[in-house]
C-alpha cells in the first residue's frame, strides 16, 4: 500500500513561510534540487493545497523551456507535468495538467487512492497538511530543516489536541548548503 508522505522545507524555528508567504529563505541549490528530484521521481503522485497548486501550476508547465532553467531545474518541470496531481479546494473548479479536483479530505477517499497502484503521494502545503494530521492521515515524514530563523509566519504543524504519536526516525541527511533532511515514519 502506498504512504501519505508530508514533504516540507521549514525554517530551523519551524516555519514554511514567512509573514507576507516569502519562501526566499529556502536554501535550494542543484544538490538539494537533485535530490529532490530524486526522491519525487518514483512518486506516485502530488496532494497540495488550492494555494501550493495554483503557485506551482503558474511556474512549472513551462519552465523548462527558459534555457536558464537547465539541469535541475528542467528537470523537475517534467517530473511535475507527467504526476497525477490532486489539489484539494472547495472554490477551484478545474485544473490542468494531468489534476484532480478533491473537495474535501475524506479518511475512505485517501484509503483509496492509497490502495490504488504506484509509489507513494507526496503532500505539501500547511494547510491541507493539517487537515491530513488532524485525522492522523500522514504516514511517514520527509522535513527539510534550512538553516535559517525567520520569527513569524505559517508553521509548519498545526496546534492539535494532545495525542502524542509515536514515530520512528529513518533517516537524516545534511547537505553541503546546511539543510538536514529528517525522516521519520509511523511507529
Amino acid at each position: 500500500m502506498r504512504k501519505i508522505v508530508l514533504m516540507a522545507g521549514v525554517s530551523l524555528d519551524g516555519y514554511i513561510e514567512g509573514p507576507d508567504r516569502q519562501i526566499d529563505w529556502h536554501c535550494v541549490d542543484d544538490e538539494l534540487h537533485r535530490h529532490m528530484n530524486d526522491v519525487l521521481r518514483p512518486m506516485g503522485g502530488f496532494l497540495s493545497g488550492r494555494v501550493t497548486h495554483e503557485l506551482m501550476a503558474d511556474y512549472w508547465p513551462t519552465a523548462d523551456a527558459d534555457p536558464a532553467n537547465a539541469g535541475p531545474v528542467a528537470e523537475f518541470a517534467e517530473i511535475w507535468r507527467s504526476k497525477p496531481k490532486y489539489v484539494y479546494s472547495r472554490t477551484l473548479r478545474s485544473a490542468e495538467w494531468n489534476t484532480t479536483v478533491v473537495r474535501d479530505v475524506v479518511p475512505e477517499e485517501v484509503a483509496a487512492l492509497k490502495a490504488a497502484p504506484g509509489g507513494d503521494l507526496t503532500l505539501g502545503g500547511a494547510d491541507l497538511a493539517a487537515s491530513f494530521l488532524r485525522q492522523d492521515l500522514v504516514d511517514a515524514y520527509r522535513i527539510y530543516v534550512h538553516p535559517v530563523r525567520i520569527g513569524r509566519g505559517k508553521p509548519l504543524f498545526p496546534t492539535l489536541d494532545y495525542a502524542p504519536a509515536a514515530l520512528r526516525h529513518t533517516d537524516t541527511h545534511t547537505f553541503g548548503n546546511g539543510v538536514v533532511l529528517l525522516r521519520y515514519e509511523r511507529g
